[in-house]
């Protein structure tokens, strides 16, 4: 198999022939068709996210093939869709996991970041981390439904069910939630950067009722408002944007520093949550809704062997939507 390898943060990955891998018990071997840049690929590169293991094969937007089944496996057979998320393994047995809360597991794995991903033309997964896709929507178009989809669709349902709802970050999270909410019935403001005019149009495009800079305030206070930027910037800024009682949702896994701010911002019983990872209900009920939704994913691929390129690309902020390696 061949894969693209990071040795250590900070550096390019490195185009790689690794022996074909065969799977554990309870185990699947997937041959990947498709695997989504995330932004959190670029924490896991850039070192902004600690302790990953080394050397590491990113990427967790994986879609794919069954081409081999591990011990006890009786959920897929062999030539199956699957996607396989960042949520790679819980342990079962601590109290979040008794508790519903197998996001916020004591001891997981992250598919790409403590447990080898899906930037290569093979991947393996514990199959109960895996999800059935069926045979909706193009491999490359699904694939950043597995986190961007995914985290961002746990965002929106933590944010209530406000009718005005704020995007802020307008890239592959805030594309497809903006849809979404679209067919829910709300209202969107998009938020990107002051002067990006390509990110303006393509918020528009994609049904958003008001467009401006993620400096400008909308014309009506909203209900709730998701950041999806790595910006601490932006958590005063959400604040001053949402009504009494509303909730600004920081939905990234890493975000630069939030800065002081004046406590009338949060007063009026206003709230700041995080949200962190998924849950394999989420992407039940995620999964469940896309084809009801009719959501049209943007993308730019690119071959395997650029995964570089393409995370440059996301790093400079010269993408619309999402990018996708398609091995």
């Amino acid at each position: 198999m061949r894969a693209m390898v990071l040795d250590h943060p900070g550096q390019q990955l490195s185009l790689r022939e690794i022996p074909d891998r065969h799977p554990g018990p309870g185990e699947i071997r997937v041959r990947v068709s498709a695997c989504g840049v995330c932004r959190t690929d670029l924490h896991v590169v850039d070192g902004e996210l600690p302790h990953p293991k080394l050397p590491i094969i990113p990427g967790h937007e994986i879609v794919g093939q069954v081409d081999a089944l591990g011990a006890g496996v009786t959920t897929f057979r062999l030539g199956e869709r699957v996607g396989i998320p960042w949520l790679g393994y819980t342990c079962g047995r601590c109290p979040y996991c008794t508790h519903g809360q197998e996001n916020l597991c004591d001891q997981p794995l992250f598919t790409g970041y403590t447990r080898d991903g899906g930037y290569a033309t093979r991947a393996i997964a514990d199959a109960r981390y895996a999800f059935p896709l069926g045979e909706y929507g193009s491999d490359a178009e699904t694939a950043p439904l597995l986190c961007a989809g995914l985290i961002g669709w746990r965002s929106l349902v933590m944010a209530g069910a406000g009718e005005r709802l704020g995007l802020y970050g307008f890239g592959a999270a805030a594309h497809i939630i903006a849809q979404i909410a679209k067919w829910q019935g709300r209202k969107i403001s998009a938020f990107v950067r002051p002067g990006d005019e390509p990110a303006k149009s393509f918020a528009r495009r994609l049904g958003a009722d008001w467009v401006g800079g993620s400096d400008e305030l909308p014309p009506d206070a909203l209900d709730a408002a998701i950041i999806y930027a790595p910006v601490g910037a932006l958590v005063p800024a959400a604040l001053r944007a949402v009504r009494k009682g509303g909730r600004v949702v920081c939905a990234g896994i890493h975000m630069s520093d939030i800065p002081s701010f004046p406590y009338h911002l949060l007063w009026e019983e206003r709230q700041i949550v995080s949200v962190a990872n998924l849950t394999r209900q989420d992407g039940i009920d995620f999964f469940r809704i896309v084809p009801e939704a009719g959501i049209t994913i943007e993308t730019t691929t690119y071959p395997l062997a650029h995964a570089n390129d393409a995370l440059s690309d996301l790093r400079a902020g010269r993408l619309n939507g999402a990018a996708v390696l398609v091995p």
